[in-house]
């Protein structure tokens, strides 16, 4: 006889959540591209929120909760920032700091609130900012813990195509580009994650898909989600409970229709995405069954039935293990441009584009705008990064039942998720980049390294890094699922 039984990727845990709204004041400094000629925000196209989830054994109700906190950031600024923001919330949550995991969603539209824009146009509205934010979160926390109570978790797999390769060759340019490559496969997986009470009715769901939120690009002056914000909506709209987008691996990928200042674009980018989120929803069962052959019936033709079955005590027991912990894995830096160097180049290009602003070339401006904005970022980079030969690496391994939830910082290639989901094929992978400090930049593959791509440019770590980052975690992931 064949399959008798397929099972549905189940957790059973304790779980609270709550959200809440981060959008900042019309006017901060937003920039996030180098070819952007605006300082300021001029206006919203929509709210930035953030979420914060508290997870715990479901047969242990006096265990430390495990803290996770999502937001519409590009990313946690600096080193200080992060720590002053983990601190608030481990104090409001009443676990240790390294109970806390912080990530975004890494919308681009967002703001950028590094420690290097406070003297920015719009940078005096930073500080006060994220001291309100901080409240927020902390008032957040207080109330996700206060609401956990016993989950279940489904986990489903869907397809979508929004996200693309970014790595195209130019030939003209004789050289990569960072856009719409057609011609290279993208990772299309939707991971959709439902979360029902007892009862069965929607807590929340959690989408996690890999794609650069950079369909609103330079030309944009807007805060915004980018595709999230309307992704959410039309999750939402169907299923009446909050939807939190944890964001993918997507060192390498982005949107096929993106880097414009179309508003409606990213709607559209949005809606696509969360249709294909509501249809892996519709795939599944319902909470807390598996789906088994109940034997032949005698029709026209002798039919096979399927019918969903509540889990058996052996299955409880399994969907309700909860272990795991944050782990460091120590990758090789590569050489790190010379500080002093640093401001020299900056105060060489920005005189360059004060001087192409007073001919009028505004291209030229722009430009060297540009080159201006990617030696702010390597000074912020250098700022916060760990002295050593080594960068401490940080990631996490959290075993929820039939399902992992892996966490590292920085910007690694979709390889990763792709090659762990390859290794774990019997496990509902959750997997989310950028969570902790993001001055670690992108990790590539070993092979894509000297190639020209604009990913190695900005990266901190050297060749293997990536390779040494699957291995840890798969190390951390066996140990969890044997």
């Amino acid at each position: 006889m064949g399959t008798t039984t397929v099972l549905s990727p189940t957790s059973r845990v304790r779980f609270g959540l709550a959200q809440v709204a981060i959008t900042p004041p019309v006017g901060i400094y937003h920039p996030m591209w180098g070819a952007a000629r605006h300082d300021r925000s001029t206006g919203i196209h929509r709210s930035l929120s953030a979420e914060v989830m508290a997870f715990g054994p479901a047969d242990d109700p006096e265990a430390p909760p495990l803290i996770r906190v999502q937001l519409d950031w590009v990313g946690v600024g600096g080193r200080q920032q992060f720590e002053d923001l983990v601190r608030g919330v481990s104090e409001a949550g009443g676990v240790s700091p390294n109970r806390v995991l912080v990530g975004s969603s890494h919308t681009h539209a967002g703001g950028l609130f590094a420690p290097n824009r406070y003297e920015k146009p719009g940078g005096e509205l930073i500080v006060p900012y994220l001291a309100a934010v901080g409240e927020k979160l902390q008032a957040a926390t207080r109330a996700a813990v206060a609401r956990m109570e016993e989950v279940c978790i489904t986990y489903a797999a869907g397809r979508c195509n929004m996200a693309a390769n970014r790595d195209y060759w130019d030939a003209d340019y004789d050289g990569f580009t960072c856009g719409f490559n057609p011609d290279t496969p993208a990772d299309d997986t939707v991971l959709v994650v439902r979360i029902t009470d007892l009862q069965g009715n929607m807590v929340g769901t959690v989408v996690n898909y890999a794609c650069h939120p950079t369909t609103l690009a330079w030309e944009n002056t807007l805060i915004s989600p980018d595709y999230v914000g309307a992704m959410r909506e039309e999750v939402v709209r169907a299923t009446g409970a909050p939807c939190i987008f944890l964001l993918g691996a997507c060192g390498d990928l982005g949107p096929r229709d993106g880097l414009v200042g179309d508003t409606g674009v990213a709607d559209r980018n949005g809606r696509q995405l969360g249709f294909a989120a509501l249809s892996a929803l519709m795939s599944m069962g319902p909470p807390g069954t598996d789906f088994k052959y109940q034997g032949p019936v005698v029709s026209g033709a002798t039919l096979g039935t399927w019918a969903h079955v509540p889990l058996e005590d052996d299955r409880l027991a399994a969907v309700s293990r909860f272990s795991g912990g944050p782990h460091t894995v120590a990758l090789p830096y590569k050489p790190l441009p010379d500080r002093k160097a640093l401001q020299e180049d900056l105060d060489g290009w920005l005189a360059k584009q004060r001087e192409a602003d007073d001919r009028g070339d505004e291209r030229a401006a722009r430009d060297c705008g540009a080159r201006a904005e990617r030696v702010r970022r390597w000074q912020g980079r250098l700022a916060g990064l760990p002295e050593g030969e080594t960068y401490p690496m940080p990631f996490s391994v959290f075993r929820l039942g039939d399902a992992v939830w892996v966490t590292c910082a920085g910007e690694p290639y979709s390889l990763i998720q792709m090659d762990l989901r390859r290794r774990f094929p019997a496990v509902a992978m959750v997997f989310s980049p950028l969570v902790g400090v993001s001055n670690a930049a992108y990790l590539l593959p070993e092979d894509r390294y000297g190639k020209g791509l604009y990913q190695e440019e900005p990266a901190v770590l050297g060749p293997g890094c990536l390779e040494r980052l699957i291995e840890a975690v798969s190390e951390q992931i066996a140990a969890e699922t044997d």
